[in-house]
Order: structure tokens, then C-alpha cells, then sequence
């Protein structure tokens, strides 16, 4: 049952990226373009996506999914440096290729080899981080 849900759940956000656009990347490049040709219908994706999830977190505190596992936990609310660091990256990423990972996951079936190559890129990059986290703990403890 758990499984269905999960496949149920990941089809319903793939074609809910399909269908808001964010699989189009020069749609996505549009919406990051805000000094040129900005697009803000994205805006509205965006709205759509953090409101439910805030109110999901609100009603399900101290509840447990009724098919077992457990909520996500909501995020922590400090800025720190893998935060923002990680997130300068992410950006830079995503206005270079029009792509985040789940649109690029989504576009598979049909993005050709541009979204093969991002989730190589991916792939590598989720690999990379760990040690390079480590490094950057290091570096700050030695200082």
C-alpha cells in the first residue's frame, strides 16, 4: 500500500511540474530573468507549493502517516554557511540549466540528453558534497 501511495504520489508531482511549466526550461530561465524578459506566472507554482506544505506541517505535528514511516520534519530556521552556500549553488544550477531535480527527474521521458546529462551532474554533485562539507567544517574549526 505504502509503495502505491509513493508511485501515486511521485506520478501526481511529475505531471503537477509538467503541467505548471516547470519542466520548460526557458520557462524556468524566464522566471529568474527578473532584470530582462521576467515571467512571473511561476510566482503562482511557487504559492502552491509552500502553502500546502506549511499548513501540512501545522496539521500534522505530533501525528504518524497512516501507512507507516514518519512525517518530514520542518526545516531548521537558522542561516548558516552550508545553508547558504548550498543554496548559491542550487541557484547558480538552476538558472544555468532551467532544471531543479525534481523537474529534471520529471523530464526524463522526454527531456533528450540535456536532462541525462543533469542528472549525471547530479548525481556526481550529491556525491562531491559530503566531502566537501567536511572540508569546509574542518576549515572552520581550524580558524
Amino acid at each position: 500500500m505504502r509503495l502505491l501511495l509513493s508511485f501515486s504520489s511521485g506520478g501526481l508531482f511529475g505531471l503537477g511540474l509538467f503541467l505548471s511549466g516547470m519542466t520548460d526550461t526557458q520557462k524556468v530561465q524566464g522566471w529568474l530573468d527578473i532584470f530582462g524578459a521576467w515571467d512571473p506566472t511561476l510566482a503562482f507554482v511557487m504559492g502552491g507549493a509552500i502553502l500546502p506544505m506549511a499548513l501540512a506541517w501545522q496539521l500534522t505535528r505530533g501525528r504518524a502517516p497512516l501507512v507507516g514511516g514518519s512525517f518530514p520534519a520542518s526545516p531548521r530556521q537558522e542561516l548558516d554557511r552550508r545553508l547558504i552556500i548550498g543554496s548559491v549553488l542550487f541557484g547558480i544550477g538552476w538558472g544555468l540549466a532551467g532544471l531543479c531535480p525534481g523537474p529534471a527527474i520529471a523530464s526524463l521521458s522526454y527531456g533528450g540528453t540535456g536532462g541525462i546529462i543533469f542528472i549525471a551532474a547530479l548525481l556526481i554533485g550529491m556525491m562531491a558534497a559530503p566531502p566537501f562539507a567536511q572540508r569546509l567544517d574542518r576549515a572552520a574549526a581550524s580558524t
